[in-house]
């Protein structure tokens, strides 16, 4: 029945095309009778976004062809007045059929022109933290447990500028729940310190140019070589991204690492303006391709906290990652970094370990959830080895730098634009001095997302 209205809804968006000849312009394929598309352009004609013939009626029994869809979206991409929910699902459509888009040339373009000019997307978050430290058997202190609860309100606007560019930000509000305090979370993977209740976190200007890409403004960075095992933060400087097949992204700016960062996990690094400058090129291929690969080298000088912890004023860490899908379905990534800055002894006499100056990964995962289609889910199972040094601000929920073990973690999507994510990280501390004890390490994460 889905599928009969889904199809009458073509023939009111095709007018003026006759059979003949659009089937000799259309070299696309069929969507499939699963698709999501389907439940997404029957919600839009139950909320009026889609209208049929000026009888009230859908025709035809035809099946359903990309181009026809792409039709179909272009026509929803014009309608004014239509709810946050519906935009999000006609954005998801346009992204899906872009290819086809194209093809329908200035009638898409004239259309999208008629979109409005800021558009608000938003997250409400609950997330549950248990972290377990095993007993220090050198120094002799107890195992050790904390639960945190953290709730998020997040406001997401992008405004169009101009053909070329849009402005971005992103607003959060936080509050840990366990001491119903006001609270303020710094990057994405932070611990909440109680510093402010709403912030604007990211805020920066964006330029397509063809293949080429410009960010400028305090802006998002997940290492792309290694999937944000070395850094997954903000970064306060410009971005620039180029290339087709193979990408070039060249970084620089400032960031602050500290306290909510690597940085903070050994006392010989703790300093809360552990703010430097920042560097960093990678190379890379499409990552949509069968096999990716990348190399990358990143740059991070500040003085005083780097020289207390290695001598070294500035950290040089050079990265490879690989990956293969084997179906739609299995994927595997690895990557490896190493840190060359600290080469010789601690300021007290203490050798550095040379697993704190390394850091690798290797995740199998299968499938992934997409928050428009319930139901969906997806699962992986990944070994982590985060050296202290090695790593600026990893992006795993579950392993934290300077630890090593497996991370489980499975998202569910049990209703529509609501995800849950379950994740649990099982290890031991990574040794950053020779002759230091350390410790097993365990993490349970949760986390609700409704989006909107």
């Amino acid at each position: 029945m889905k599928k009969s209205l889904v199809s009458g809804l073509i023939g009111a968006l095709a007018v003026g095309v006759t059979a003949t000849a659009f089937a000799a312009a259309n070299p696309f394929e069929d969507v499939p009778a699963d698709h999501w598309a389907y439940d997404a352009v029957a919600q839009l004609a139950a909320d009026g976004v889609i209208e049929g013939y000026g009888d009230g009626t859908y025709r035809g029994d035809q099946e359903i062809t990309r181009y026809e869809m792409a039709q179909m979206v272009a026509r929803a991409m014009a309608k004014s007045g239509v709810s946050g929910v519906d935009k999000a699902m006609i954005d998801r459509l346009a992204a899906e059929f872009a290819d086809e888009l194209n093809n329908l040339g200035v009638r898409v373009a004239a259309l999208e022109k008629k979109v409005d000019n800021v558009k608000w997307e938003g997250t409400v978050r609950y997330r549950y933290i248990s972290n377990r430290l095993g007993e220090d058997r050198g120094a002799g202190d107890p195992s050790e447990r904390n639960n945190s609860q953290y709730l998020t309100f997040r406001l997401e606007p992008t405004a169009r500028i101009n053909e070329h560019w849009t402005g971005h930000a992103r607003i959060d509000y936080n509050t840990d729940m366990n001491s119903a305090r006001n609270a303020s979370n710094g990057g994405e993977n932070d611990h909440m310190n109680g510093d402010s209740d709403l912030k604007v976190e990211r805020i920066w200007v964006q330029g397509e140019y063809g293949n080429t890409s410009i960010l400028l403004g305090k802006l998002p960075y997940i290492t792309n070589v290694d999937g944000g095992m070395i850094l997954d933060d903000n970064v306060s400087g410009g971005q620039l991204t180029f290339g087709k097949d193979v990408m070039v992204t060249l970084t620089a700016g400032r960031a602050n690492l500290a306290p909510n960062s690597s940085l903070n996990y050994t006392k010989a690094l703790e300093d809360e303006n552990a703010t430097g400058s920042y560097q960093s090129v990678e190379i890379y291929n499409d990552r949509d391709k069968k096999v990716t690969w990348g190399l990358g080298y990143h740059h991070f000088n500040v003085q005083s906290t780097l020289e207390r912890a290695y001598g070294k004023k500035a950290a040089n860490i050079w990265e490879v990652g690989a990956g293969l899908k084997f179906d739609k379905n299995l994927t595997l990534n690895g990557a490896f970094a190493w840190n060359t800055a600290p080469d010789r002894a601690h300021g007290t006499g203490t050798k550095i370990t040379t697993g704190a100056k390394r850091a690798w990964t290797a995740e199998l995962d299968y499938k992934g959830a997409d928050p428009m289609d319930k139901g969906s889910f997806g699962a992986f199972v990944g070994y982590r080895y985060l050296g202290r040094f090695a790593v600026l601000v990893p992006t795993y929920d579950g392993a934290g730098a300077g630890q090593k073990g497996w991370e489980f973690g499975v998202d569910y999507v049990p209703f529509k634009n609501v995800q849950t994510t379950l994740k649990y990280f099982t290890g031991k501390q990574i040794a950053s001095y020779e002759g230091v004890p350390t410790r097993d390490v365990s993490t349970i994460f949760g986390e609700v997302n409704f989006f909107f």
